[in-house]
């Protein structure tokens, strides 16, 4: 067997289209550990809403970057990065198959491209000013001073809408990320996206939700409010932590929170394709799969 051992293979796509098993079961084949691309399972008890791979499943593949932050704390791109490289060169040297698996277009993105962050310091009154409004308000600003990054951003993440706002602020506009030097990383990949028909997507998104709720997500929501995180700090995570977060102040009911979840978890589903198209059209070369065993000939061409 072809043993793939110095290119990295990177899995992206949509919410609930089989990364995760996907990843494992090339990790379980190549001898692979796997780097999760995820901006949310950085966060410590943080397990069911995000759709952290399980204690046994993490004992079938060696995972990183689960885990590794309090949820009261910020870990974020730049973080990532760091740490990912580091990792990577670290599976590397001991001569197995490093395999980003990421939901957070924007992480897998930064890694694979040499990145110009834009040196704008934080601007504290503005974003006091900012933090007393509502995340759809932040988003509609940000859609008239700058419809392409309001076009790509998560629309319920307040901490990146008010960022996005405060750059708007000091330099006019958000400057495009990336650039057309790639990542040594880049050069020796292999970016898979696994895109599951639109039908199937949608029942995926509705079965899995429906399971983490039976698997106790208000639950723990509940128990990381016990454990000091704000609800402030709870709805900028987005999606299952922002509606949830609503209904347990009573802003939602039940059946209602749950209905829309499902719709922006959806949408949510949409922008990923959104800016993986647009990555694709920045020069990244994206192999495009339906079926997870497609992936394994492509492998096999490396």
């Amino acid at each position: 067997m072809k043993q793939p051992l110095r290119k990295t293979i990177v899995i992206v796509g949509p919410t609930a289209s089989g990364k995760s098993d996907l990843a494992i079961a090339l990790a379980q084949k190549y001898d692979g550990e796997i780097i999760s691309a995820d901006s949310r399972q950085v966060y410590r008890g943080m397990d069911i809403g995000t759709g952290k791979v399980t204690k046994n499943e993490q004992e079938l593949v060696r995972h990183w970057l689960l885990d590794v932050a309090s949820p009261k704390r910020s870990y974020n791109v730049t973080h990532f990065i760091r740490d990912a490289k580091k990792i990577i060169a670290h599976i590397q040297k001991r001569r197995k198959l490093a395999i980003i698996c990421g939901g957070t277009g924007f992480w897998v993105e930064a890694l694979l491209f040499e990145k110009n962050f834009p040196k704008v310091k934080p601007i504290p009154a503005l974003r006091k000013k900012l933090e007393k409004l509502s995340t759809e308000k932040l988003f509609l600003m940000l859609k008239q001073e700058d419809p392409a990054r309001a076009a790509t951003i998560d629309q319920y993440n307040k901490v990146r809408l008010i960022r996005a706002l405060e750059i708007i602020e000091f330099l006019g506009k958000v400057p495009p990320l990336t650039s057309n030097q790639r990542s040594t990383i880049n050069k020796e990949c292999l970016v898979i996206a696994l895109v599951p028909p639109q039908e199937t997507l949608h029942k995926n998104i509705n079965l899995r939700l429906d399971k983490r709720f039976a698997q106790g997500m208000i639950e723990e929501v509940e128990t990381l409010r016990k454990n000091g995180v704000s609800f402030k700090r709870l709805e900028s995570f987005g999606l299952e932590y922002r509606f949830v977060s609503l209904f347990l102040q009573k802003r939602l009911a039940l059946e209602e929170m749950k209905k829309q979840l499902e719709m922006e978890i959806r949408r949510y589903a949409k922008r990923q394709l959104t800016f993986l198209r647009r990555l694709e059209r920045s020069g990244l070369a994206i192999h495009w799969i339906s079926d997870p065993k497609k992936a394994e000939s492509l492998i096999s061409k490396m």
